[in-house]
């Protein structure tokens, strides 16, 4: 196993790669369950426009998400599934990585299933059975990871990272789109640091960014860490699990969230969104969590509305 690296995380038209009449968008029974090689991963594709496709440039398990609007060049984003697997063992305060993404030729290529609107695979990890789960939905992605523990030891967190980078059309790079939720309303993630706007990105970069939700504020909000990354937190927690970042156009939102994070944040050189829960895993047991990316063409209300509503249905 790898030791954790400080600068880590504290209806459905399915779609081939060849052309189709518009008879072939309607639903195909044979497609129900799919496996395939990677010269042939399918898109799938909401109603909206919203696409959804395994990433054929990495080995490792990422997806390729495609907005319908906006410059071609401009309207793809990875989504790393997961950017790592890490687990904390009982006993111990030192956490480490079962799992880290290596992108391009590096590592091996999963076994990838389409299941309906679904595309999924299975990893093992040390005497872990992962399966990771994309779910593409009318409004966005559900992502569900299930971990069975067929080791002898008992794991008090397991966390798999869920890594939407940005680098598109919700590309935010000094947080002047991106959003949390307090008890009085929105408010930009980094408004506490009115001098990012003007700062040399050198000086600003690497830096992660953020707001409390289930954990206590620390008491120093400015970290400068040994690893060269600045840590800079919110004074205030956030209300709701959720982190929003708008297009540059302020057409579409991309919003994550889940049950109980212990807090929200992003790095901005990426304008990644994490919202990402931890369990507890026993040996001989098995655990799960979803948490889900809304991607529409909405408003910041019409996200929280979302939230509000779907948030209590995440396992």
């Amino acid at each position: 196993m790898n030791r954790l690296r400080r600068d880590r995380h504290p209806g459905f038209i399915s779609i081939w790669k060849w052309p189709l009449p518009l008879c072939g968008f309607l639903f195909v029974a044979g497609l129900l369950f799919t496996k395939f090689s990677f010269a042939h991963f399918p898109e799938l594709r909401n109603r909206a426009g919203l696409q959804m496709t395994v990433d054929a440039e990495d080995r490792n398990p990422a997806l390729l998400v495609t907005v319908p609007e906006g410059p071609v060049n401009d309207r793809s984003f990875k989504i790393l599934l997961p950017e790592h697997v890490t687990v904390r063992a009982s006993g111990q305060t030192e956490a480490t990585h079962l799992y880290l993404f290596r992108p391009g030729a590096q590592g091996s290529r999963p076994e990838w299933k389409m299941v309906g609107n679904t595309l999924e695979y299975a990893s093992d990890f040390d005497g872990i059975h992962f399966v990771s789960h994309a779910t593409l939905m009318e409004d966005g992605i559900l992502f569900r990871y299930e971990f069975v523990n067929r080791s002898a030891t008992d794991y008090d967190m397991i966390t798999a990272i869920t890594d939407p980078r940005f680098r598109a059309v919700f590309y935010d790079p000094r947080l002047e789109r991106t959003y949390v939720h307090h008890t009085d309303g929105f408010d930009l993630l980094g408004s506490e640091t009115p001098e990012r706007i003007n700062m040399p990105l050198g000086d600003w970069f690497p830096v992660r960014y953020l707001a409390s939700y289930s954990i206590p504020v620390p008491a120093e909000r400015l970290q400068r860490r040994d690893d060269g990354i600045t840590y800079r937190y919110k004074s205030r927690p956030v209300d709701v699990p959720m982190i929003a970042t708008l297009s540059a156009d302020r057409k579409w939102v991309a919003a994550s969230f889940s049950r109980d994070p212990g807090n929200v944040w992003s790095n901005p050189e990426l304008t990644c969104q994490h919202v990402d829960p931890q369990v507890v895993l026993p040996h001989d047991g098995h655990a799960q969590y979803e948490l889900k990316l809304l991607i529409f063409k909405g408003s910041l209300e019409d996200a929280l509305h979302k939230v509000t509503v779907q948030q209590k249905t995440l396992q």
